[in-house]
């Protein structure tokens, strides 16, 4: 079978016309009331990892229909007048959904490395009470 893109190839078009945040320019943007962090990860990928304290969850599934006010699945997070930096783990996924996002006409960025960076570069981390 021969594609006519790649995945690798998705993520370095999506990240040639998207804005990229660094982990320390995005660490400094934790407590920012105008700054909202959402985290598409798997839920599994939280559980295990831990997340961003005030980040928002949005699986990668559902992103597109939660943005979109005229679904019927939207949220109203996405209403905010905010800027808003999306993350996986390592910057993939967050970087193809966030050019789809720009796409919709939804202004938004991304953490550059994803999760990855995250708590080795200082980012505080919190973790979910274990399930029963």
């Amino acid at each position: 079978m021969s594609l006519k893109i790649t995945a690798a190839q998705m993520v370095a078009n999506a990240r040639a016309r998207i804005e990229e945040i660094e982990t320390a320019d995005a660490i400094a943007m934790v407590n920012d009331p105008t700054v909202q962090i959402v985290d598409i990860r798997d839920p599994r990928e939280r559980q295990r990892t831990g997340y961003i304290p005030g980040s928002f969850h949005c699986p990668r599934g559902m992103l597109e229909f939660w943005v979109d006010p005229d679904s019927p699945y939207f949220k109203e997070v996405f209403a905010q007048d905010k800027k808003f930096v999306f993350h996986c783990a390592s910057g993939w996924r967050s970087a193809i959904s966030t050019a789809t996002l720009q796409d919709m006409g939804f202004d938004a960025a991304h953490l550059k490395e994803g999760f990855s960076t995250w708590e080795a570069a200082g980012g505080p981390v919190e973790h979910a009470e274990p399930k029963a």
